[in-house]
């Protein structure tokens, strides 16, 4: 274990030949020719539709190596996407094969052997040589055993995120995830602690498409539209089922998927392709909703230049579904096991050292905020996604959902021609290959871990809100919900054994 934690600190003096992979020269790989200490081996955690999606552009990345792949479904069964063919025919594309089938049920593509698959086809396709990349079904294991591994990428579902990055870091494992953390608010923080006392290089992968705050800090901060009173932020999300029941009835578990696996820290209960795949986020006990969906890529950026911590107040608005008795009467299901399908939660956080308090108002569903008044003359509607900043004294409009464009609605627009125009900053970078030359360099990326607690914090107060229909008075320094205590079971997980952060 020394060694290896050694190697990824300095990431050098190993041959990548026990992999099966030879260095080849420049005008094979295209661009610079890298020397074997400068391959960043990394094993590829999570063979669904989305991780498959992100794979090729980490197999393009000259200076980094996909050593190994792991997902607990073995074979293609049972997957569900955005479209019957897209995802097969952009992964024919990555290993230049027209005629590429995904195998399983001959449908949409995903699991173990697929990712196994694309990795060894495209490597094969690049250098001309057969190459082999290790296939695990338990992430722990390949922790554990597998020979040289610097980092790992993390595209599993959400109730497993927690466990898997606290595994890596404690074991000295470089690691970038998607979103969240943790759907849990007390894993969510443990992870957080965990990475600000390691070496280890974090990053939060959603943190590449948050638009800039430059130029609507700008116009707040020079009183373009008065004092900061509310953030709105509406997203089209749900695009997936959500389901108000639990269900019944217990389909055949698909060959090659060790189930017990997918359930991880997450109580025992029977197989349904209705927790897993696309439509798990719908699930407090396996996703973490819209909010952590999508809020992350909007909101994270607002977060750090508002500076908004600590809330005080979490007031949610949630969708209900009723139904019929067997005797003709109708009822409200109670539900604290599925997000609502249509929701919106107020944030309400303390005055800072330059501004005062601010509301931040999460909508999803379909829900939106009231339109402003100068659309009416207009005849205009809120686009279905977007973002909006009221002052007291004007408007800050998003012309899209990641902050790109901004405009002044209404307000002091004189002034606001006088400030500095940064609408056309935003650019989308490449985050795995920042993430690998912040490995190389011994530091963290703009979207690290240590950055992340806010909205963090937010997701997972807003699952807890949503859940428990309540108002909620949270103090942030104990991190407990104060006036409604069954609430705080919402907070934290009760792991299955052997699967706390401390056991994995």
């Amino acid at each position: 274990m020394s060694s290896t934690i050694n190697r990824r600190t300095f990431i050098g003096g190993v041959s990548t030949a026990a992999v099966g992979f030879t260095i080849v020269p420049s005008s094979v790989l295209g661009g610079k020719h890298l020397a074997p200490s400068d391959i960043i081996n990394i094993a590829y955690i999570g063979c669904g539709t989305q991780g498959l999606r992100e794979l090729p552009d980490l197999l393009a990345l000259q200076d980094v190596r996909v050593v190994a792949v792991c997902d607990p479904q073995k074979e293609a069964r049972g997957y569900y996407d955005w479209s019957p063919n897209g995802l097969r025919d952009s992964l024919r594309k990555c290993i230049n094969n027209p005629n590429w089938q995904p195998g399983g049920d001959g449908t949409i593509p995903g699991g173990l052997d697929t990712g196994k698959e694309i990795v060894e086809g495209y490597y094969a396709n690049q250098t001309g040589k057969s190459y082999q990349c290790a296939a695990y079904t338990d992430f722990r294991e390949l922790m554990d055993t597998h020979p040289d591994l610097d980092a790992v990428k993390i595209m599993a579902t959400d109730h497993l995120h927690g466990v898997m990055a606290a595994a890596a870091i404690k074991r000295g494992i470089h690691l970038t995830m998607h979103k969240p953390i943790a759907n849990r608010l007390d894993e969510g923080f443990e992870v957080i602690e965990m990475a600000k006392k390691s070496d280890v290089t974090t990053h939060l992968i959603p943190w590449e498409t948050n638009g800039t705050m430059e130029q609507v800090l700008a116009w707040i901060k020079g009183g373009v539209i008065g004092k900061l009173k509310e953030v709105h932020n509406w997203s089209n999300r749900p695009v997936w089922p959500q389901y108000a029941e639990i269900p019944k009835d217990k389909p055949k578990l698909p060959d090659g998927f060790d189930w017990d696996l997918w359930l991880g820290p997450e109580a025992e209960r029977p197989y349904h392709p209705h927790y897993t795949n696309m439509v798990f986020r719908g699930w407090y006990d396996f996703g973490g909703g819209s909010m952590a969906d999508m809020g992350h890529y909007s909101l994270w950026t607002v977060f750090n230049a508002l500076e908004l911590k600590n809330p005080t107040y979490i007031e949610p608005q949630l969708s209900h579904v009723c139904g019929l008795t067997e005797q003709r009467t109708a009822y409200q299901l109670k539900n604290d096991y599925s997000f609502p399908y249509a929701s919106s939660c107020r944030f309400k956080y303390p005055a800072n050292g330059w501004r005062g308090n601010v509301d931040l108002i999460w909508y999803d569903g379909g829900f939106r905020p009231p339109v402003p008044e100068p659309f009416y003359a207009e005849d205009k509607e809120l686009p279905v996604e977007g973002m909006m900043f009221v002052g007291e004294e004007g408007i800050i409009m998003s012309s899209d959902f990641y902050l790109r464009k901004p405009y002044v609605l209404s307000g002091n627009k004189k002034l606001a021609l006088q400030i500095d125009d940064s609408n056309d900053k935003f650019e989308k970078a490449s985050g795995e290959q920042r993430f690998a030359d912040a490995i190389r360099a011994g530091k963290q990326t703009d979207g690290s871990f240590r950055k992340a607690w806010p909205i963090t914090e937010a997701v997972n107060l807003y699952a807890a809100a949503l859940r428990s229909g309540k108002n909620l008075k949270y103090d942030a320094a104990k991190r407990k919900i104060t006036n409604v205590s069954s609430a705080n079971e919402y907070l934290k997980r009760n792991y299955r054994k052997g699967w706390s952060l401390d056991e994995v």
